[in-house]
């Protein structure tokens, strides 16, 4: 063997034998690194939990129903005699004026009894001529009588014989004019009778239904049939069913919308004009009629149409969004409330700070000096009066909540206006003086958010004016709730997972707004994520009534 060929051998067996030793070492390292990344790393919460962002879009808080399309006006035309149904001069569909033609019953039997009354009439007419001569001879007769027995040239007998005949002359025409009446009475009830035989619109509109076919026999000695309905589409009524849960949600006036089953997502848009207050109960569930209704100028709605309805409770224009799923929600209980933009809020804290600075100067402007008398204790005594005032003003929240339960209705009323009164005198109270130092400290912080490059109230204000509806012309209605508190857990920028304290606003199925306590783009987590075996749970925002037609991704924008 050469020892060139020897050295190159030894040269790859060392070389083999360093790379896998280099492989082993390498293979170590990377189980070591993955064994301490598993157990003791520190794992990212994006990896272990479902998350979203927060972003900002609109909201609205609503109460769906579903309902039915009906004409606003309309009106059952019947027959009001009875016969056969001769001629049929409309169809479904066919658009009529007040006073067309629609139908003609056969007239023949009440043309027979309108001629044999006019005749019999006729006859008693002829007769009272007869009579009315008759009458004419018996004043003749009573009048020589009465002057014969004037000049003693008759007997008594034969002028009681000549008063009588009078006076039966009379009674006759009389009989006979109330038997004329009467026959002219029942002429004008068959006139009218043979007038029905025609049936002539009552109203401008359209045919929308045609029960009684030409040739049908119709008896109308019991009740009237009903031949056609006649609608006036030009503005139709919608009537919802909403269940007693939410019809406490549901107010005069307020905004709504529908969309139907072929619309294709447009939206009809409407006010509320009533709520029926007598319910429907259908296999024990309480329903309510609300109606509302829309102007129909194409005649694109129709009768009957099925309508998934929404009725705008409280909506927010670009709010800050979280899913619903990422809160615990809990009922606030300050007692404060706002509309729902945080408005009402922001000022609030804004003057209770105002207050709270002017407060702290005041108290040290009281302070007594040294050597001099200290100031009798108002602030104390008015500080005690308060908490003797308040039956609540040691207890915690969970005591308070308690104590309220127990509490009768009548004595929760007699506390609040005790509350109120108080209020009314600690407001009475206030000086010019403490509402300019108020103002003033105010201006100061305003001053302040400006230098820092914050948006004062007033630039919010102008920034943010009140937004009109620009699909239905109605414009945003602000609406008072009470503000709720829930908590949110958040990844922040170092990855560590907070739990912070938020106030919600309009809230719906699957999105709250917020008004506090989160920014746009903060991470927050919905839940735990699911092994991939297990089968995803349907989103909120596809089970029914989670969202309506068109309202967007999950920002909430709408169309």
């Amino acid at each position: 063997m050469k020892p060139t060929s020897f050295l190159t051998g030894l040269r790859q067996r060392l070389f083999s034998r360093r790379a896998l030793i280099a492989l082993l070492i390498v293979l170590v390292a990377a189980t070591s690194y993955w064994g301490w990344k598993k157990f003791y790393g520190k794992k990212d919460p994006r990896e272990m939990y479902q998350v979203a962002e927060v972003q900002r879009g609109d909201i609205q808080d609503l109460v769906t129903a579903t309902g039915t399309v009906q004409p606003l006006e309309y009106v059952d035309v019947g027959a009001q005699v009875s016969g056969q149904l001769k001629k049929l001069y409309i169809e479904v569909g066919s658009v009529v004026k007040e006073g067309d033609l629609l139908a003609e019953i056969d007239p023949t039997v009440f043309l027979a009894q309108v001629d044999a009354r006019r005749a019999g009439l006729r006859n008693q007419l002829a007769t009272m001529k007869d009579r009315e001569s008759q009458l004419a001879l018996a004043t003749l007769q009573y009048n020589r009588q009465k002057n014969l027995m004037a000049a003693d040239a008759t007997t008594a007998d034969s002028m009681q014989t000549a008063e009588a005949a009078l006076r039966s002359a009379k009674a006759q025409i009389d009989a006979l004019q109330a038997q004329i009446e009467q026959t002219q009475s029942t002429l004008r009830a068959d006139e009218a009778n043979l007038n029905y035989a025609k049936i002539y619109a009552p109203m401008d509109g359209t045919v929308v239904s045609l029960t009684a076919r030409q040739g049908q026999t119709l008896n109308a000695n019991q009740t009237a049939p009903t031949i056609l309905r006649i609608a006036d589409l030009s503005t139709m009524t919608v009537q919802t069913q909403v269940s007693e849960a939410e019809v406490g949600k549901l107010r005069k006036g307020m905004e709504v919308y529908f969309t139907t089953l072929g619309s294709q997502g447009r939206r009809w848009y409407g006010a509320l004009r009533k709520v029926e207050p007598t319910p429907t109960v259908t296999n024990n569930v309480v329903l309510y009629n609300a109606l509302f209704d829309v102007p129909n100028k194409n005649q694109a709605l129709l009768p009957s149409m099925t309508t998934q309805v929404f009725f705008i409770a409280a909506t927010a224009k670009d709010a800050l969004l979280v899913p619903t799923a990422a809160v615990t929600t809990s009922r606030g209980t300050g007692g404060r409330r706002d509309r729902g933009d945080g408005s009402e809020r922001k000022a609030a804290e804004q003057k209770d700070s105002a207050v709270g600075d002017k407060k702290t100067a005041d108290k040290k402007a009281e302070k007594p000096e040294a050597g001099k008398p200290a100031a009798p204790a108002a602030t104390a005594n008015t500080d005690k009066a308060k908490a003797g005032s308040h039956p609540f003003a040691n207890m915690t929240s969970e005591e308070r909540r308690a104590a309220l339960e127990k509490m009768s209705p009548e004595e929760r009323d007699a506390m609040r206006e005790r509350r109120r009164a108080l209020r009314e005198a600690e407001k009475a109270a206030e000086t010019p003086a403490t509402d300019t130092a108020v103002a003033a400290v105010a201006a100061k912080k305003e001053e302040a958010k400006s230098a820092r490059g914050e948006k004062s109230a007033t630039d919010n204000a102008r920034d943010n004016p009140p937004v009109e509806s620009t699909s239905s012309g109605f414009a945003e209605q602000a609406v008072t709730r009470a503000v709720r508190t829930g908590t949110v857990k958040v990844i922040g920028k170092d990855g560590n997972i907070e739990q912070r304290k938020v106030e919600l606003g309009v809230t719906n199925r699957v999105q709250m707004q917020v008004l506090s306590g989160l920014e746009e783009g903060d991470t927050v987590i919905l839940g735990p994520k699911l092994p991939p075996s297990t089968k995803r749970p349907v989103s909120p925002a596809n089970q029914q009534g989670g969202m309506p037609p068109g309202m967007g991704g999950p920002s909430g924008r709408g169309r």
